[in-house]
This record gives C-alpha cells, structure tokens and sequence, in this order.
C-alpha cells in the first residue's frame, strides 16, 4: 500500500509540474503576443498623428492619399552621425483607413557630416507595380526599382492628374535637430513584425 501511495503522489507531483510548465509556456506566449500588440497600436497611434501633420502642413498630400494605392508612413525617423551616419525608422503601411504591414527603414552614410535629427517620411505608392514590388520583395532600397521622386513645397503645389507619372511620391517633414545632408538615397525598407 505504501509503495502505490508513493508512486501516487510521485504521478500528481509531475502532472502538477507539466501543467504549471505548459502554464508558465503559454502566459508567455500570451505577454510576448501582448507586447507585440501594443508595439503595433503605438506604431499606428504615430502614424495617425504623422498623417494629421503632414496633411494639415501640406494639404497637397491629402489629395495625392485619395488617389494613392498605399501610404507608408514613418512617423519618426532617427538620423545620427559623425563622418559615418546611419538612420533607423518603423512604420506602417495604410491602404485606405486600415494597417496593411508594419516596416522599418535602415540606411548607413558616410562622408563629412556631424549632427542628430529626426524627422518624419510618408511614401505615397500611386499604382500596385510599385506597391507588389515593396510587398513582395526582401527590401526595397530607394533609388532601386519603382521611381521616387521627392515633394517639396514647390512640388506639391504643382502637382495635378496629368502631372501624376511617377511611381511613388516621398515627402521628408517635421525635421527637428541639426544635421547636414538629409535624404533617402540607399535606405532600405523591410517588412517587420513589430
């Protein structure tokens, strides 16, 4: 009798422990799947107020968003550097009103510069050639594949339906701090899972 309670209480003991295991697995799970979650709301939450400000700046780009394919917007980008600089951005992919794909923007410079600055870059992609292209692609690097051209002020005040030939349309806005040499030749933009 003894040895059945033993082997008993030996059974309850690792079944107690696989449940607090699979447990302690699946909570995980749950606070990573958490974590994610609000890393993707904070990422929209910013690309919302990005849009408001570039809309309410450059009221330009809300007619070109009406007819765009997809916007990708990061909402702050990241620029640092002493001869060698680099930048580092995420952000999100609006078609319409909804979140289509979250996506980072990397790229490495060298050369005389000295400074940090961070500022705000909203793609408007006008026909689905280039928008498959940075889906369906390991990375899309500026200045390689669908044409980019950069609004300014003077730009956007000239831009109509006839005058709409390019692939993709990049304001840069909302600079603050100081840095020379401010562009987008060579950064490359990749699909993340925020």
């Amino acid at each position: 009798m003894r040895v059945n309670l033993t082997i008993y209480l030996i059974l309850i003991t690792v079944s107690v422990l696989m449940l607090v295991g699979c447990e302690s697995t699946g909570g995980k799970q749950a606070r990573m799947d958490s974590q994610q979650s609000s890393v993707a709301a904070e990422i929209d939450r910013e690309v919302d107020i990005a849009l408001a400000q570039l809309f309410q700046t450059t009221p330009e780009a809300r007619d070109l968003a009406a007819r765009a394919k997809g916007i990708l917007v990061f909402p702050h980008i990241l620029k640092a550097g002493f001869i060698a600089g680099a930048q580092y951005g995420k952000g999100a992919m609006r078609k319409g009103r909804t979140t289509a794909g979250y996506y980072n923007i990397v790229a490495a410079s060298y050369g005389l510069q000295a400074g940090v600055q961070s500022f705000s870059y909203a793609m408007f992609f006008m026909n689905n050639e280039a928008l498959n292209y940075l889906e369906n692609s390991a990375g899309f690097e500026v200045g390689i594949g669908p044409s980019v051209v950069i609004v300014d002020a003077g730009l956007a005040r000239t831009l109509t339906t006839t005058t709409l030939k390019d692939d993709v349309y990049a304001f840069i806005y909302g600079q603050q701090g100081l840095m020379a040499g401010l562009g987008l030749q060579g950064s490359k933009i990749s699909r993340i899972t925020p």
